[in-house]
């Protein structure tokens, strides 16, 4: 008979937060950004061009944002993993003991957990320190590039719809067709990223669904304050 292996979600966080976030972002920002120009101005030159500046703009800035902000959690990482390295050098007993507690206050008996702090120094003691003390695994590893381009991608996909549509669509009901067509997209997205992180795709495509409801329509309604006065 064959063991199934268990199904975790939490290997996936790395990519799927700025994959999520990316694509979300692409959709409903460079949307918005669309819904406010058609409302303020219809013309379909004008709606493109800010359809694809939009897009462009917004991709480069989420990856470098996301690659920064990665990167600044993997220096305090590598300075964490440092600090541990050497007082591993100095002050080895006091290290593994310190190892021993964290097992202790997690349930083990103190002749165990001495044991298993020992058995672990010896065979990778970094390691050990680094999983259990700091919280730091390969899973959950900060990884920048991964993050930036993950988030590049996915903000360039989700904005090619509202740009596809800025070309399609009826320039006179293109608010309209901009909102739907999005909504339709992010009820989608947030249906994927709830099955694929393992949560409740309903609650992730309501708050989703709102949020980007609220969104649009202030951008709308920006838009046509606007239009009216510059007119």
């Amino acid at each position: 008979m064959h063991h199934q292996l268990e199904k975790h979600y939490v290997n996936r966080v790395g990519w799927l937060r700025a994959a999520v976030l990316g694509a979300n972002d692409g959709l409903l920002s460079t949307t918005s950004i669309v819904i406010g120009i058609a409302a303020a101005s219809p013309d379909r030159n004008t709606i493109i061009l800010a359809a694809l500046a939009g897009m462009i703009a917004g991709a480069m800035s989420m990856a470098a944002g996301e690659y920064v902000s990665v990167s600044s959690q993997k220096d305090t990482e590598k300075a964490d993993l440092l600090r541990e390295k050497r007082e591993l050098e100095e002050m080895p007993e006091v290290e593994v003991r310190e190892l021993a507690k964290i097992y202790e206050r997690r349930g083990v008996s103190k002749e165990t957990a001495l044991k298993v702090a020992t058995e672990l120094t010896t065979h990778d003691a970094l390691a050990a320190h680094a999983h259990d003390e700091l919280g730091i695994n390969e899973i959950t590893q900060a990884k920048p590039l991964q993050a930036a381009f993950a988030s590049f991608g996915s903000f360039a996909l989700g904005a090619l719809l509202p740009f596809a549509i800025s070309l399609l669509a009826p320039i006179k009901q293109m608010v309209y067709f901009q909102y739907g067509f999005s909504i339709i997209f992010l009820m989608i997205l947030g249906a994927i990223s709830a099955k694929t992180g393992g949560s409740k795709i309903g609650i992730a495509v309501l708050r989703i669904c709102f949020w980007g409801t609220v969104a649009m329509g202030i951008t709308a309604l920006i838009g046509h304050l606007f239009g009216v006065t510059v007119s």
